[in-house]
């Protein structure tokens, strides 16, 4: 379905309506099919929507921002793509809320690497409009948020975060700020390595869907 700001799929949730939502946002090069096969061993009564990125990339796949690689290999982020992308996400929140039957107070992001990128960015930046934050294989990037963090009430959030410790993509040290970063905030967090590269091992999604299942009966 593309009526709203973000291409995207969904599975239906087993309750008519007031259903809990989860919004995935895959990785770099990939598309809305991808984490969309997660899907199938979630609750029923979830209401699971996977978006696609807004950048077109060639030959295939999408991506929330550039990654530019420059002669003598130094990669760097398009941050106004990025910051685009964010901001895109939050609008298409909201577009959810109104369009589905869903309840608005139970929001779950769950990202992959470059969308577990933006899906921090968005809860930083936006914390009222979501609850829960599934953060697989990425990182917080500090050009991607606001300011004014300190001002801003994260009580509702809560993280799950994880990350494969042989991860070739995007080095483990980088995902291990993730905690420190979020308890200077206050913000409810977990965080598991796992003897994986970058995906997610079985294990893995076993312990991020009994973390997502705790929360939901909450």
């Amino acid at each position: 379905m593309s009526a709203l700001s973000l291409h995207h799929i969904t599975r239906p949730s087993t309750l008519k309506e007031g259903a809990p939502v989860l919004i995935m946002f895959h990785g770099y090069g990939s598309d809305e099919n991808d984490l969309f096969s997660f899907a199938s061993e979630l609750p029923e009564e979830l209401f699971v929507i996977s978006a696609r990125a807004p950048y077109p990339m060639q030959p295939y796949g999408n991506a929330w921002y550039a990654i530019n690689f420059d002669a003598e290999m130094n990669k760097w982020n398009d941050n106004e793509q990025a910051l685009k992308s964010r901001d895109l996400i939050a609008k298409f929140i909201d577009e959810v809320k109104e369009t589905y039957p869903i309840n608005k107070d139970s929001v779950t992001l769950l990202g992959f690497s470059q969308g577990t990128i933006l899906c921090y960015a968005v809860a930083l930046t936006y914390p009222e409009k979501v609850n829960n934050i599934i953060a697989l294989s990425g990182y917080i990037s500090p050009e991607m948020l606001p300011d004014d963090l300190e001002t801003k009430d994260y009580a509702r959030l809560s993280f799950y975060c994880s990350h494969g410790s042989v991860d070739q993509v995007i080095p483990v040290e980088w995902a291990r700020k993730a905690p420190q970063f979020l308890n200077g905030l206050s913000i409810k967090n977990s965080y598991s390595e796992f003897p994986t590269g970058h995906g997610v091992a079985p294990q893995n999604f076993y312990e991020l869907r009994t973390w997502l299942n705790k929360r939901l009966e909450k």
